[in-house]
């Protein structure tokens, strides 16, 4: 990978499932650090964490790390790593990887990756990661969002319903039911939501109203794929635990960070 780039961290403080949520203590240190800690690994020139609470920005940078203060009413992460990009003047041409703030176990060797494809490609303004699934049960799962790629490596589309549909096998099977794992591994891919983009194409994103397919899914990277805008995804080089979205993810993650990770 040749070039430099920048990591911006959304940590909005209020979670309906766990309040307060960027401040929980993992080994230690509070969540938005341990990954503000990840993105300093995977070689950052700049890294910002996003907030709208005082007390996520003074916990940043009593540890040493850039903080920014950002308007409470954004809509998702997207917009508030765009205003932290504008207020910071970076050219359209910076690449910018959105970290999600609950990932404290993201591998910094996939940051790097991200990064690495909008380098390798100066037309791709946009990219993210995927790995394959191998329970039944997940493809099934409107949690875990399912992305389809073209042969190129682009995204055909992602959805939270069980894309491909395997004709001829789901048809009488009945989903979360222990349906075990895949007969055919490698057909179902799932999204992991680490992005990278290009400062102008994430202008352009969060400019566009929100689309028809990403207000019926509730993903807003369908936003892009309504108007054209070409995601790539490739599959993840290392393993991306999942995220803190509940207490059994921080009882997860803290056992992981007592193993020494």
């Amino acid at each position: 990978m040749s070039g430099s780039f920048n990591v911006v961290i959304p940590a909005r403080y209020g979670s309906s499932r766990l309040p307060g949520k960027p401040l929980a203590e993992i080994g230690g240190e509070p969540m938005i650090v341990r990954v503000a800690e990840r993105a300093a690994r995977a070689g950052a020139e700049e890294i910002v964490v996003a907030t709208d609470d005082e007390r996520v920005l003074a916990a940043v940078e009593a540890r040493g790390f850039n903080a920014r203060m950002t308007r409470p009413d954004h809509p998702s992460g997207s917009d508030r790593v765009m205003e932290v990009a504008q207020s910071l003047g970076w050219p359209d041409d910076t690449v910018v990887i959105n970290v999600q703030g609950d990932e404290p176990l993201i591998p910094p060797t996939v940051i790097r990756q991200v990064a690495g494809m909008l380098f390798e490609d100066p037309e791709v303004g946009v990219a993210t990661l995927c790995d394959p699934i191998l329970s039944l049960d997940e493809v099934f799962d409107p949690n875990v969002v399912k992305v389809v790629r073209n042969i190129d490596g682009f995204a055909l589309y992602f959805s939270r319903a069980p894309i491909p549909y395997a004709r001829d096998r789901f048809g009488g099977l009945d989903p979360g039911t222990g349906a075990g794992a895949v007969a055919e591994p490698g057909s179902w891919y799932r999204h992991i939501g680490v992005y990278g983009y290009r400062v102008g194409t994430l202008r352009r994103f969060v400019d566009l109203p929100v689309g028809r397919l990403e207000r019926l899914e509730s993903l807003e990277q369908l936003r892009l794929l309504e108007r054209g805008i070409g995601i790539r995804v490739a599959e993840a080089v290392a393993e991306v635990p999942g995220g803190v979205d509940t207490q059994a993810d921080l009882a997860r993650v803290r056992l992981a960070f007592g193993h020494g990770q």
